[in-house]
Order: structure tokens, then sequence, then C-alpha cells
């Protein structure tokens, strides 16, 4: 298995896979052709040195699950970074075989790399078992996160 940055032709199975859960099929818009806003959201994730959208491929190189990480610079913690890691998916075939786990340790490996001194996610309170899973590989839940949703046309 192979993680690399994602590329434009990537973004259909990406976009794919984040619709592809019960809160996914709500909020996401998948169809072909793709609607433009997947790709324009894509050229601007890419040409951000602060934000890696990643792929990971099969050795068949399908492209078998997704993440992407945010690198947030602060002036707390001493001028200090943390990644944030979002939009985790793996293809419906894939699931439970561990890809998730590996995905996480990438990350991490990545988040050192980067010399952040923090991994933070978010999980909606309707994933339960995301929750657990997150909890084994040892992440804590420290903060309690609020969000406020705004409306507005596109």
């Amino acid at each position: 298995m192979t993680f690399r940055q994602a590329i434009r032709k990537d973004v259909p199975a990406i976009v794919e896979m984040i619709a592809d859960d019960k809160l996914g099929k709500n909020r996401e818009n998948y169809k072909m052709p793709l609607p433009n806003s997947y790709y324009k959201a894509f050229e601007n994730i890419s040409a951000d040195n602060n934000q890696e959208l990643i792929v990971v491929e099969s050795e068949n190189s399908e492209i078998i699950g997704t993440l992407q990480l945010s690198f947030i610079q602060y002036l707390t913690y001493q001028g200090g970074i943390r990644a944030q890691i979002e939009a985790v998916r793996i293809r419906k075939d894939e699931r439970g075989g561990g890809l998730g786990t590996k995905m996480f340790e990438w990350a991490i490996d990545r988040t050192k790399q980067r010399k952040a001194h923090v991994l933070q996610l978010t999980t909606d309170k309707k994933r339960p078992d995301a929750l657990q899973f997150y909890k084994k590989l040892g992440f804590k839940d420290s903060h309690e996160g609020m969000k406020l949703h705004l409306r507005y046309d596109r």
C-alpha cells in the first residue's frame, strides 16, 4: 500500500468515500459529473503548503482510503504547530481489516515530521464506533468542542 498526495483525477474517488456513510450521504453531492465545487476546493487545498490531502493506494493502484491533514501555526505553546486530521475514510470493501490503524500511524508519523506537537480531531457524536476507535489509538477526549453552522448561498 502507498500513501501519496492526492491529484486532481483522485477527486471523484475521494468524494465517493466521503459520501459513503450515514452522515456523508446527506451532506455531500456525489454524482457524475462531479460538481465543480469539489474541484475548486481541491485546488485551494493543493495550493496551501499547510494542507495535505492524502490517498492510500492498494497494490493494484486502487484508491482505498483518504485523509486530510491541516497544519496550524499559532502563538500558544511557544509558537507551536498543531495538526488537525479530517475526512478519514476507507472504501467500504476495505473496512475492518486494519487499514484505519495504518492510516493513523502514517498520519502520526507525518505530524511528527512536520514538528507539530499535537494531532487533534473532531468526530460527530453520531459516530460512537469512531470515538472508540480513536480512543484505542491513544486519543483523549480532553476538550469540549462546539460548532456554529453558518448558512450562505454558494
